[in-house]
């Protein structure tokens, strides 16, 4: 299982980086060329999510992204460094889709500056069948996967003309 690690200052001019950098490695791990661009703009929309709550939250960490080449998939975590809620549904914790909204008991998220994180997290699951989002006290995730179909390459007319 080879991993690449980038790490960058929050700053929106790293984005691009890191969504060429995401491109060249899924390329190298065999994602198929007709799904590069969801895993450039993917990638690209959660590291400026990233980057956003960065920013809007005052931390200076960089934030991290790891590219995984697995057997037969090809996995991209996105992380950030500000506190979740850690799990209360009340205090706004993302459910199982990784999605929180408003509900009963709380804003609506347009109104309380959630819509744009809210928005990023509906493109990312658009363009990603397998996402997952986790938040903690140590920081976010986005992890998203693509599977990677490995052939074997077929035997040439001469190996198997051989008696």
């Amino acid at each position: 299982m080879a991993t690449v690690e980038l790490r960058f200052s929050a700053q929106p001019e790293h984005v691009r980086t890191a969504r060429l950098v995401a491109a060249a490695v899924a390329r190298r791990a065999g994602v198929d060329e007709a799904v590069l661009d969801e895993v450039r703009l993917a990638v690209g929309e959660a590291c400026s999510r990233a980057v956003g709550l960065h920013r809007s939250h005052g931390i200076t960490a960089p934030v991290s992204v790891a590219l995984t080449e697995e057997e037969k998939a090809f996995s991209i975590e996105v992380g950030d460094s500000v506190p979740g809620p850690g799990g209360d549904p009340e205090s706004g914790a993302r459910n199982g889709s990784g999605v929180s909204g408003a509900g009963p008991d709380r804003p609506d998220p347009e109104t309380d500056g959630e819509g744009e994180d809210e928005m990023g997290l509906a493109v990312i699951s658009g363009l990603v069948d397998d996402v997952e989002v986790r938040s903690g006290a140590g920081g976010g995730v986005i992890r998203m996967s693509w599977p990677t179909p490995r052939h074997d390459p077929e035997p040439t007319a001469d190996a198997t003309a051989r008696p």
